[in-house]
Parts: C-alpha cells; sequence; structure tokens
C-alpha cells in the first residue's frame, strides 16, 4: 500500500512472475510492430484512394473500424513497458485510469462497428426491401457519430475515484469506502461483459440466418449470399477468437476474488486473464481480413498499392482501372 499525491491510499499490482509477463510484453510488441503499419496503411487507402464519405456505408463502418485499432494500438507500448517493470498497470493513477479508458473505449469501438458491419450485411440479404433505420443513416456519418457518443458515458465507469485498476470487485468490502469502490466496480465489469455478450448473440443471430438464407436460394443468387456468409464468418471468427476468451477469463478471475476460499488461485486466474487479454489486441491484425471480405475492390487498392509484386498487371494499370467493378476480377494474383 501506498499514498498517491492526493493522499489516497492506493495498491501497486506486481506481476506474478516477471519472466512471464516479460513475454506478454514481448508479444504486445510484436503486434504493435506488425499492425501499426498495416492499418496506417489501410487508413491511407480509405481516406485517399477510397474516399470513404462519398463511399458506401461498407467503407464509413470499416473506417471507424480502423481508426479503432489504431487508438487502441497507441496503448499497446505503455502496457508493455508496465509489464517490463514488472507491475500489471502503470504505478501513476492518472495513466491508470487513462489507459483503461483508452482500451476500453476502443476496444468497445471496434466490437461495435463489427456488429453494425454484420447486421448491415443481414438486412442486405436476408430483408433487402425492407426499409429500417440503419438502411437510412448508413449513407452519412450520423450512425458513426452515435455509436462513437453512446460508448463515450460506457466507459466513464473506468473513470471513477473509487476504482482501483488492478483489484476490481475485492472481497474486502467491510468498510463505507470499500463498498462504495466495490459497487463502482460492479458497473464497470457490466459495461465489459455487455461490450461482448450482447454483440455476440447479434452475431450468432445475423450468421445463422444468412447461412439459412443461402440453402434456400437458388443457384443463380448463391455466389452473392456465399460472399454475405464469409463476411459474417470471419467477424464471428474474429470475435469469438480475440474477445470472448478474456470475457471467460475474466469472469473466472472474478469469481476467485469474491470468493475468499478460492483467494489462493487469484493470482494464477490474473495472469491467465492478463495473456487471452493480449489476443483482444490481435484483433488490430485479423481486422483487415474482414476489410478484405467486406470489399472487393478494398482488396485490389490494397494488393495494387501495397503488395504489387504480387500482381501480373502493373500497379498504374489497376489503379487507373477501380472505377469499373469488373475489373479487379481479371487482375490475376500470383
Amino acid at each position: 500500500l501506498k499514498l498517491n499525491d492526493n493522499g489516497v491510499i492506493t495498491t501497486d499490482c506486481p506481476v506474478a512472475n516477471n519472466d512471464l509477463y516479460k513475454f506478454y510484453a514481448a508479444v504486445m510488441i510484436v503486434i504493435f510492430i506488425l499492425a501499426l503499419p498495416l492499418n496506417t496503411s489501410v487508413l491511407h487507402l480509405f481516406i485517399f484512394k477510397l474516399k470513404f464519405w462519398k463511399s458506401n456505408s461498407n467503407n464509413i463502418f470499416l473506417f471507424n473500424l480502423v481508426l479503432a485499432d489504431i487508438l487502441l494500438l497507441i496503448c499497446l507500448p505503455i502496457k508493455a513497458h508496465n509489464f517490463i517493470d514488472g507491475n500489471r498497470r502503470s504505478q501513476e493513477d492518472v495513466i491508470c485510469k487513462a489507459m483503461l479508458f483508452m482500451l476500453f473505449l476502443n476496444r468497445g469501438a471496434s466490437i461495435a462497428f463489427l456488429t453494425v458491419t454484420s447486421v448491415d450485411r443481414y438486412y442486405n440479404v436476408v430483408h433487402p426491401g425492407r426499409k429500417n433505420l440503419l438502411k437510412a443513416l448508413k449513407k452519412s456519418p450520423y450512425i458513426s457519430i452515435f455509436i462513437w457518443v453512446l460508448l463515450l458515458p460506457l466507459t466513464i465507469p473506468t473513470m471513477l475515484r473509487g476504482f482501483d485498476c488492478c483489484n476490481s470487485l475485492d472481497n474486502d468490502n467491510t468498510n463505507t469506502e470499500n463498498k462504495i469502490s466495490w459497487r463502482e466496480d460492479v458497473a464497470r465489469e457490466v459495461v465489459f461483459f455487455t461490450q461482448i455478450v450482447i454483440p455476440f448473440i447479434v452475431l450468432v443471430y445475423c450468421t445463422v440466418r444468412i447461412v439459412n438464407r443461402l440453402k434456400k436460394k437458388t443457384v443463380g443468387v448463391k455466389t452473392k449470399l456465399r460472399r454475405a456468409v464469409l463476411v459474417v464468418t470471419t467477424v464471428m471468427v474474429v470475435f469469438s477468437f480475440c474477445f470472448l476468451p478474456c470475457a471467460i477469463a475474466r469472469m473466472v478471475l472474478l469469481i476467485f476474488r469474491v470468493n475468499a476460499e478460492l483467494e489462493n488461485f487469484e493470482t494464477t486466474a490474473e495472469a491467465v486473464f492478463d495473456g487471452l487479454m493480449i489476443l483482444s489486441y490481435l484483433d488490430c491484425l485479423l481486422d483487415p481480413l474482414v476489410y478484405c471480405f467486406c470489399s472487393t475492390k478494398f482488396k485490389a487498392l490494397y494488393v495494387s498499392n501495397y503488395l504489387s509484386f504480387c500482381v501480373k498487371t502493373p500497379p498504374e494499370q489497376i489503379s487507373n482501372s477501380t472505377g469499373s467493378a469488373t475489373q479487379p476480377a481479371r487482375n490475376k494474383v500470383i
């Protein structure tokens, strides 16, 4: 225990195994090194080549997704530095809470825009002629702005004064101050699980409905439906791989924390949770797969601008012909 600059007692969060957390830090550094140029190139493509604000709704959603990924990447070097120093969190209270705010906000944005992309594809395939709010707003930036604004108040529990960055829902709640902090921690945990469980249910529903639609259609229209199935399946795989494991690990950790009889397992549960949280950062590397499956034009442009050694046609010819919907299909990839 120690006093911070405001005279409030805080608890350090030392790591249980220095070697393990140094390995975690190395993984995060590798993710940062690989994902930063990848997402920067994608951002450049959406702004200067695709001009997402003049394009369809998918490109608007995907632009916001890559923006959330880049903002999330900013946190990784700081998190890795804390692990190398032997701490699960920053010893500075302001930095700790700012990091949690950024991680919660941008992870929530990634989940939200992945979900909206699948819902948009669901309506286009299952209810192509039905009017709906998403269809009415999808060609404007308003729905993206609404999602960001909605996420801000949902992230506020991470900034509450009584919240401890390390021991959320600690079973030591004997005095009034700890009981208040415990209630605030409950609010934060509710936000954490709500951001994952509800979108997962929506994704499962959209995937099942689109697959069923594919089974009922004739051969002539199955190509478009297969592409829709590929999109929602990719989103499901990315979501399940990146976010579900850390949610399950978080639930187990909280059970150990609130049950005094299981307190001896808490340290191990914390290490497992921190390791699985790194899977959620891999979302920054896997999201470009979603971009490629959602937009064939994006895939053709990305290959021609950044992977020109993979195509037989000169990059200039591909770039000049992107206005044609059929041209990317004629460019053969080696």
